[in-house]
């Protein structure tokens, strides 16, 4: 870690202008430093690791330009380096202990930042997303040595080839919003952060909100616990309640195992959503 805060002090200096100061907890694929600007104004410096998800953040930021998002100030791309406004107060939205009220209030955010994509842009797209994960589930599951029950991994995959090629209106999708990726601000009540960007229609950006807080879950009443956001989401955005649901199984399998990872708590996000219907 002292090599890549190293590195990031480096990029500081000869592009951003910036000092570093102390890096936040919690964060799993980027380097994350509170700085300062040279004017003083306070920032964060987020630095990706490479990977094809965060890829397109700086887009979607740039593009959403401050709309209930987090402001881009300044990117360096060739070490995806970012420099963003610093949210103040920033308690995430999991400080409303409140679930209902929490998944209101993440519904007013993702309805601010849904705009259709511009005409030309460098986004990932949900359907070949969707297609990619029909392709490949069913062979990492084989090599992992079929580490859950197969209904599960056939759920997902219909979801991904029955949904992907037909969708609704596209616009330009958060993809990772979760209570964790909602913070209080001074300028707006809450602002998104940490966008993984696609473009594609409005109910795939349920996914891990459905399945979000999952320490809950697993206490008691998990399904019904799962048919209640899917009820708050679908009343306050207009959403076809089916699709949100199929949508969150396929991104729970996507994002729960691949490779030598099995994320035990999102493969029972997929069971709990099968057994929402």
């Amino acid at each position: 870690m002292a090599r890549v805060a190293s590195r990031d002090r480096r990029v500081l200096r000869r592009a951003l202008g910036a000092t570093c100061g102390s890096p936040f907890d919690g964060a799993n694929v980027s380097h994350v430093l509170a700085v300062e600007r040279a004017d003083g104004t306070p920032a964060v410096l987020k630095v990706n690791f490479p990977d094809a998800e965060s890829e397109h953040e700086p887009d979607a930021l740039r593009y959403w330009e401050g709309r209930r998002a987090v402001r881009l100030l300044e990117y360096e791309e060739s070490v995806r380096a970012l420099l963003v406004e610093r949210l103040v107060p920033g308690a995430q939205l999991w400080s409303v202990e409140d679930e209902d009220e929490a998944t209101r209030i993440a519904a007013t955010v993702l309805r601010t930042i849904w705009h259709a994509p511009p005409g030309a842009h460098r986004f990932r797209t949900l359907a070949a997303e969707a297609a990619g994960w029909a392709g490949n589930l069913h062979a990492e599951w084989e090599a992992l040595g079929q580490p859950f029950e197969r209904h599960l991994l056939d759920e997902a995959v219909a979801a991904c080839v029955e949904l992907g090629p037909h969708q609704g209106e596209e616009v330009v999708l958060h993809q990772d919003f979760r209570g964790g990726n909602v913070l209080r601000a001074e300028r707006e009540p809450w602002l998104a952060i940490d966008p993984k960007p696609l473009v594609g229609e409005r109910e795939f950006d349920a996914a891990s909100l459905i399945r979000d807080r999952r320490w809950l879950l697993g206490t008691g009443g998990d399904a019904a616990r799962i048919r209640r956001r899917l009820d708050i989401l679908a009343a306050e955005l207009a959403l076809d309640r089916e699709r949100m649901r199929r949508w969150g199984i396929a991104h729970a399998l996507a994002w729960g195992f691949s490779g030598r990872k099995v994320e035990a708590d999102m493969i029972e996000c997929a069971g709990l959503l099968v057994a929402a219907a």
